[in-house]
């Protein structure tokens, strides 16, 4: 068996790279190199499992990042165990070709509970009192005081929020990629892994909240540059075969859609009064949207109403199309997990999970980073609050009381989607802007569909 390691470089097209990214360049025009007809939805879990199992979402289950569980009435993002894809994974196919065969999952998505022999992935504990700590999972369970020491915390603000990409107290701009690569190198160095999966998202958090035409971004291009020829240099002096990948490309967008307050104004949402706020009652609504960048799950109770419900989003504007059972079908996305209906946005738009008219009526989770209570994606969460006189002094102030053990809210994010410039989960229609993949091992062809990185892997580790 030959060893690899996989670095999925979040958000790298070939658009960006060029004269801000000299390492990747040299390795663009020196190996083999495709591009990646993107996976559908273009977003980070359904990708990767298109690449760790070689089947569509109607196969594996990974519809969006989040869906609504219909047994539940209930909508569940950003899960963490290995058991909601249901097909087999590279590690169960390449542990069953040859039972030496390792692999180790640091930070790619569905990471718990899964036959991947190390495995890390952010998880914050919740005690019984309300509070959050920041902290890792690993496994096995020796693992992550074993990285703590030999890498200090885990930076997690520097993760996803208002601290990711900038500058702040809580880290480095790349700190979160810079420990995740760190932990990558001590993993080869303590265990040798036959697939090292490596996620470095960097990228994602300005192109999302800049955009991918803004200046800033070349500062952010050179710190990944630097990140990968690091990791590319470590590895092959290990003997070890180096595969840069990345899930998708990211657009500029200048168009939010608000598909559930359109729902709300025909009557088709159900909101309940919670302390002077407004929930969505998802159970009892006729029709809503499960929102995840630019694709929007659609669920609508009554089967008589699809019709009406479908008039109403494909006249939204910003909206490119909306997918039924057929066009499901055909995009290999039809699961039980799936929207009665699919709408999916032009590349310069996005769907928000925005429900309230009001903002004063928001709930409060609204402006709080808290990615599993919210009914759909929020970029937002990358911004502070402009609208707050001295934003970081208020932060400090939630911090102490925190420190001090009291309850607080974090409520430093705004409810403005147009400050959101990047967005993906749609084709883009330039192939400049999907993912691609680089190696120096073979590639059939300059352009491959995502499954097809489920057999390209396979066959490098396995020489065949």
């Amino acid at each position: 068996m030959n060893r690899i390691a996989v670095l999925n470089v979040v958000g790298l097209s070939l658009r960006h790279i060029g004269p801000h990214t000299p390492r990747l360049s040299r390795y663009l025009s020196t190996w083999n190199h495709s591009v990646i007809d993107p996976a559908f939805p273009a977003v980070t879990c359904t990708a990767q499992s298109n690449y760790l199992t070689g089947r569509l979402p109607s196969e594996h289950g990974i519809v969006a990042n989040g869906w609504y569980d219909r047994l539940l009435s209930e909508v569940h993002f950003w899960k963490q165990s290995n058991q909601v894809v249901t097909a087999p994974k590279i590690w169960d196919v390449l542990k069953e070709r040859n039972p030496a065969f390792t692999c180790a999952k640091m930070f790619w998505w569905y990471n718990m509970y899964s036959n991947a022999d190390w495995s890390v992935t952010p998880r914050p504990m919740y005690p019984a009192d309300g509070r959050k700590f920041f902290d890792i999972y690993s496994w096995p369970y020796g693992l992550r005081p074993e990285l703590k020491k030999a890498l200090g915390d885990f930076p997690f603000a520097t993760f996803w929020g208002p601290a990711a990409g900038v500058q702040s107290p809580q880290g480095a701009p790349d700190a979160a990629t810079r420990w995740i690569a760190n932990s990558a190198k001590w993993i080869e160095e303590a265990q040798s892994p036959t697939l090292n999966l490596i996620y470095l998202p960097h990228l994602d958090y300005n192109l999302q909240r800049l955009g991918p035409g803004h200046p800033e971004i070349a500062v952010d291009l050179m710190r990944i540059d630097s990140i990968v020829g690091d990791l590319v240099d470590f590895f092959t002096e290990r003997g070890v075969q180096p595969v840069v990948l990345s899930e998708y490309g990211i657009t500029a967008v200048s168009r939010p859609i608000h598909l559930n307050r359109i729902f709300r104004e025909h009557g088709w949402l159900t909101l309940k009064e919670e302390l002077g706020r407004e929930v969505l009652d998802i159970g009892n609504s006729k029709a809503f949207a499960v929102a995840d960048h630019q694709v929007a799950h659609i669920v609508v109770r009554d089967p008589a109403m699809r019709d009406a419900v479908r008039a109403v989003v494909v006249a939204t504007p910003g909206v490119a199309e909306v997918l039924g059972s057929e066009a499901k079908c055909l995009r290999g996305i039809d699961h039980s997990r799936a929207g009665d209906l699919i709408a999916v946005s032009y590349e310069d738009a996005w769907f928000t999970y925005y429900y309230w008219l009001d903002e004063a009526r928001a709930p409060d989770f609204g402006r709080c980073v808290d990615i599993h209570r919210k009914p759909g994606y929020d970029p937002v969460e990358l911004f502070l609050d402009p609208k707050i006189p001295a934003v970081k002094l208020k932060i400090l102030w939630r911090l102490l009381q925190k420190k001090l053990g009291f309850r607080m809210l974090m409520d430093v994010i705004p409810l403005d989607a147009s400050l959101v410039r990047g967005s993906h989960g749609a084709r883009p229609s330039s192939s400049q802007d999907w993912p691609l993949i680089i190696t120096p091992g073979p590639l059939p062809q300059e352009r491959i569909v995502s499954t097809d990185i489920f057999n390209l892997l396979q066959k490098a580790v396995m020489g065949d």
